[in-house]
């Protein structure tokens, strides 16, 4: 296989600003799921937007793996990254500002983007998330694998929390060993 295929997705706790970023490398055809599976990376992002988290993720993704010279398809379910090649020019002209002059929301990572993806040679393949089962080809099933690991990380992060929100000493007890036992648990690093 002279392409490495690329899947990223991301979850986010709007109320938190918390998200969780999945993707998966996969270069040869023919493994199982179960396999893959265990290739999948997820990582948190604090301070984010599900617009932001996407990108986040896929130059996370980008810049952790190796390519070597092969092309990469990228496949995600993101809109935005999709549209994004198509908008360059625009945000280029305009120095990544809006219409009364204000500099656009995720302006770096559009930078970054443009930067990584320049020196990749890339192709992206938009998929449709969240179907059914029977409706699934092969490459949804794939793309599967990343949004469950990052729809499972947010619902761990969400069950125990790791920051500590409570004023009095029993909550705080209580909260570390809600903790401990998350640790201990597998659930969180």
């Amino acid at each position: 296989m002279d392409e490495l295929m690329l899947f990223t997705d991301g979850s986010v706790d709007t109320h938190s600003n918390i998200g969780y970023g999945s993707y998966m490398s996969v270069s040869e055809r023919g493994l199982s799921l179960d396999l893959l599976k265990t290739h999948v990376k997820t990582r948190q992002f604090d301070h984010t937007s599900s617009t932001k988290l996407e990108l986040q993720t896929l130059l996370w993704a980008l810049s952790d793996i190796q390519t070597s010279g092969r092309g990469v398809t990228v496949y995600t379910d993101s809109q935005n990254i999709m549209g994004l090649p198509g908008r360059r020019d625009r945000l280029e002209h305009n120095k990544y500002r809006s219409k009364k002059n204000k500099r656009l929301n995720n302006d770096e990572l559009y930078r970054e983007f443009f930067k990584i993806t320049d020196q990749l040679d890339c192709a992206f393949v938009k998929v449709r998330g969240h179907q059914a089962s029977n409706q699934k080809n092969d490459i949804d099933k794939l793309f599967t694998l990343v949004d469950r690991a990052a729809r499972n990380a947010l619902r761990r992060y969400n069950r125990f929390p790791l920051c500590d929100n409570s004023d009095t000493p029993k909550l705080k007890r209580s909260h570390a060993k809600a903790q401990k036992a998350a640790i201990a648990a597998g659930f969180v690093g």
